[in-house]
């Protein structure tokens, strides 16, 4: 644990996407929050059709949301600061590669995991 979930509408570009989880789960290590590497698992999913707003037929708007599941027990001020660590990350990594076309929005949703949860390792 823990799980980060990167999703970004097709108008922001994402130059390198596996440059992108590699800087956002070293940030995620270099928190301190975390006991080793290898607990971080992070992930791109697409997004073929999104509205932002109600009228953006000319998607002039666009939005990149990471969402970052954690084991209970860490709290609120944690929480946060893994928020803004992302954040951060996230806008020194692609604000360079977006044309302007698109207004950009970074959301993060850090979030704790059901107290029911498994993992095996296979190997």
């Amino acid at each position: 644990m823990p799980h980060l979930t990167i999703q970004a509408t097709p108008n922001v570009s994402v130059e390198r996407p596996e440059t992108l989880l590699k800087v956002l789960n070293q940030a995620l290590w270099q928190s301190g929050h975390f006991g080793k590497p290898t607990d971080i698992k992070a992930r791109i999913l697409p997004i073929d059709s999104f509205l932002v707003g109600v009228e953006d037929d000319e998607q002039e708007y666009g939005f990149i949301y990471a969402h970052l599941k954690l084991m209970s027990g860490r709290d609120t001020i944690v929480r946060n600061q893994l928020a803004e660590i992302l954040v951060a990350a996230i806008n020194n990594e692609i604000a360079s590669d977006q044309s302007g076309r698109a207004a950009l929005q970074i959301c993060v949703e850090v979030e704790e995991i059901s107290a029911i949860y498994h993992k095996k390792m296979l190997e």
